[in-house]
């Protein structure tokens, strides 16, 4: 394998060692350190989760940018669920079956009216944004929440937090699907060429309306463990992963599979970001540069790879 070949395939895996490496010499005694390891891996658990629900649309050439909001409700639906006093498995399953509801919403408006996806989930997030402002009157939701609420996004086993262990878990199992199944290579094949999946025979319209559930069950999810991590919920506390999650997402387009969205990918551009941003916050570096470090990431991402094209 040549050079440009290596880098091209694996340029970003390369470039996250090396932030993880410039970061390690600039701070050992708090970047480099194992306690801080798992705290990253629990930092980026929520954006990954919400990541994969992103490339899960990516894959079928569309985008859902009601993501942030759909994280935003299903972290205050289950709050309220459990405040409530309603059992944890119905706290838990019940913002999904809505987040289910509401992907299936969208994909029959973007494949039965042909509308661009953007435009719809765009005015769904809106519309979420609504509902949950309504639903708390704008304020966070943090009295009488149950501890076993936040056991999830509070508890370590074997001294590794369960949020990371379930970061894990989602992604091999979306690899799997993604990799391993007929469903997940249909998905792929209409990303690639929808007018020739049609004619192959593959159900367009269902298998798009399934990429945006599983797209809203995921953001549902991360919003749900991000309230059980805070023991809190706040009416926009989702918001601010919609940018990342498609910036993981579309990072990762530039590892393993070129140009292509795929699971282990947007982990890895998860992972960066998130190192990217506890080792800046580490050095004392404001939140505004923080994202002007986070874009510039993006956009280099972006010249390697269409250099990379160009050179083959």
């Amino acid at each position: 394998m040549t050079f440009v070949k290596v880098m091209r395939t694996y340029g970003t895996v390369i470039a996250g060692l090396l932030i993880v490496l410039v970061f390690s010499l600039l701070s050992p005694d708090s970047f480099a350190t194992p306690d801080n390891a798992l705290n990253i891996s629990r930092q980026i658990s929520f954006l990954v989760m919400i990541s994969i629900g992103a490339t899960l649309v990516m894959a079928v050439g569309e985008f859902d940018l009601s993501v942030g909001a759909m994280a935003s409700l299903g972290g205050v639906m289950a709050a309220k669920l459990a405040i409530a006093g309603y059992p944890m498995a119905l706290v838990f399953t019940l913002p999904l079956l809505a987040a289910l509801v509401i992907g299936v919403i969208n994909g029959w408006i973007v494949t039965k009216f042909r509308v661009l996806s953007f435009i719809t989930t765009l005015a769904m997030g809106t519309i979420l944004g609504g509902f949950t402002f309504w639903l708390t009157g704008g304020a966070t939701v943090f009295e009488n929440i149950p501890a076993s609420f936040r056991y999830v996004g509070q508890t370590q086993w074997g001294g590794i937090p369960l949020l990371s262990i379930l970061m894990i878990f989602v992604t091999l199992l979306f690899w799997y699907i993604m990799n391993q199944t007929a469903f997940g290579r249909r998905l792929y094949a209409l990303g690639g060429n929808e007018q020739a999946s049609r004619v192959a025979g593959v159900n367009v319209k269902w298998n798009k309306n399934a990429a945006f559930a599983l797209c809203s069950i995921m953001a549902a999810l991360t919003g749900m463990l991000m309230a059980s991590r805070l023991g809190s919920a706040h009416p926009t506390g989702g918001d601010g992963l919609f940018l990342t999650a498609y910036a993981a997402a579309f990072l990762g387009m530039t590892a393993f599979k070129e140009g292509v969205p795929n699971i282990w990918g947007t982990f890895v551009g998860a992972a960066i970001l998130g190192i990217v941003a506890n080792g800046l916050t580490i050095l004392g570096v404001p939140t505004f540069m923080q994202d002007v470090f986070t874009g510039v990431i993006v956009i280099a991402a972006v010249i390697l790879q269409r250099m990379g094209r160009e050179a083959k």
